[in-house]
């Protein structure tokens, strides 16, 4: 990571007095025996909504993976709070935010969400099925839920596999560029819901992202690694 710097800015004005879920006391983060993040201090408290920003290279989708307990600790250690160690996450990877075609209809990708809490059951509980639909209302895609996934426009499959997320999360949503390859509406659109889906459900959000004016509009809590990215007078808090 360039330079090993980070800087953690809260919202001024905002409530960020959650308790910590995810607690990372001098991380260090990396692969094939490279740090790319170095000696991180950083608590995730519940209910924020936390957007990691960056340089290419920076280290931040290394950073969301330990975050989520997919990589383990190069030194230094990540604790999960209890609440967090029996829940379930929804997360969107770069790479499964991508693809364009998926051959099954709207619904039935949304509810796949819901397959890890299966266990050996072979069907889908009423409690899942409702969770689904909240998602599809939720990402105002109800409409589209009988459609095929690869007749959709861009936009439209990215909430798609936001709502399949969201139904496998019960606590955190970690999301890794939703917003990539698309329109300036369609992103905006997508910043809106998840903004509300945190305010009205409590939900925790990371998301890693490009776009620091929509960053900044609706994020609570920005983490920055590698060079500072802000102006207009932004105080940066390590």
């Amino acid at each position: 990571m360039s330079e090993d710097r980070f800087a953690v800015i809260p919202r001024a004005g905002e409530d960020i007095s959650f308790s910590p879920i995810i607690s990372c006391q001098k991380l260090c983060l990396g692969y094939d025996g490279h740090i790319v993040v170095r000696d991180l201090d950083l608590k995730i408290r519940g209910g924020d909504y936390v957007c990691i920003i960056g340089e290419n290279g920076s280290g931040k989708t290394t950073l969301m993976r330990g975050l989520l307990g997919l990589i383990s600790p190069m030194r230094g250690r990540i604790v999960f709070s209890g609440e967090m160690r029996s829940a379930g996450t929804g997360y969107l990877s770069q790479e499964e935010g991508t693809k364009k075609d998926f051959p099954a209809g709207v619904r039935e990708i949304v509810l796949s969400g819901s397959i890890g809490a299966m266990g050996l059951r072979p069907f889908y509980s009423r409690g899942e099925r409702r969770k689904a639909e909240e998602a599809m209302r939720r990402l105002e895609i109800a409409d589209l839920r009988n459609r095929c996934f690869r007749e959709l426009s861009g936009g439209q499959k990215r909430r798609v596999l936001i709502a399949r997320a969201f139904c496998a999360a019960e606590k955190l949503l970690a999301l890794d560029e939703p917003t990539a390859g698309l329109d300036p509406l369609a992103t905006a659109e997508v910043y809106k819901l998840l903004r509300e889906i945190n305010r009205e459900t409590g939900m925790t959000i990371i998301m890693i992202s490009h776009d620091i004016d929509s960053v900044q509009k609706y994020a609570r809590t920005i983490i920055t690694l590698g060079k500072p990215l802000f102006r207009d007078g932004m105080e940066q808090i390590s």
